[in-house]
């Protein structure tokens, strides 16, 4: 095979996936009516196919070029993807403002993101220090993926939820840091009203508790304050025993 036949081929294999990056809003979101308005409506399809040429151009050796182009795509997407990141197939970013994903992050085929994810690194060091999402993965918005950590094949990671540590294949991460909750079983991919809300069922909690121990201590008010400061004490224990029992879980 000649040098022109080779390229020839290579531009052939971006160009067909980039039609195919064209179809993929029609798997993802049902409200597209026509292709027309792919090409006003949906900054993520533009962000992706912008970034597949300066990803092409940047391990061609044009850097510089390549870090134009990405320039140039984030002013008008508002979506920041380093021309190094790779980038699977059938990735669809869903309304896309304010999507960052860095140099190391790894992406694979079939991924969801919604608006206002990152891929970040935590570390200043040289190598990899971006996350990998692994194949049909969901992230909601305002997902923050922070270092060189590992998001398993099918899992779905919540809303604004912060992950710094793997998580597994087939499982669901949510919370501020996030925690990781085992599922087994298929679900619609989109049905964010399934993730549990860790903070509503600890705010629940605390809200109780602390209506317990009013209750406690109006009923034992003409303890003294040494009796009325052991009781707390004894609820604060349980308070602590139950986070502890609910972290093994």
């Amino acid at each position: 095979m000649t040098m022109n036949e080779e390229q020839k081929k290579e531009e052939l294999s971006l160009w067909q996936i980039i039609k195919e990056d064209f179809s993929v809003p029609k798997l993802n979101d049902p409200v597209l009516d026509s292709n027309f308005e792919l090409f006003f409506n949906y900054p993520g399809v533009w962000a992706i196919i912008n970034h597949r040429i300066a990803n092409k151009l940047y391990y061609k050796g044009f850097k510089k070029f390549a870090r134009v182009v990405a320039g140039i795509s984030s002013f008008f997407t508002k979506t920041d993807i380093h021309p190094a990141a790779t980038i699977g197939r059938r990735v669809f970013i869903d309304h896309a403002i304010g999507v960052v994903i860095g140099a190391t992050a790894i992406v694979e085929d079939d991924v969801l993101i919604y608006q206002g994810v990152t891929l970040g690194g935590v570390s200043l060091n040289k190598g990899k220090r971006h996350p990998t999402i692994k194949s049909n993965v969901v992230l909601g918005s305002g997902a923050k993926i922070l270092g060189n950590i590992t998001i398993g094949a099918n899992c779905k990671i919540g809303a604004n939820s912060v992950v710094v540590v793997d998580v597994p294949e087939n499982s669901t991460a949510v919370g501020v840091p996030a925690r990781i909750i085992k599922k087994d079983g298929k679900r619609d991919k989109l049905a964010h009203n399934e993730l549990p809300d860790i903070n509503k069922e600890m705010f629940k909690y605390l809200i109780g508790r602390i209506a317990h121990l009013e209750h406690s201590i109006k009923r034992d008010e003409d303890c003294t304050e040494d009796e009325k400061n052991n009781i707390l004490e004894t609820e604060y224990n349980k308070f602590i025993e139950t986070l502890n029992s609910s972290k093994k879980d």
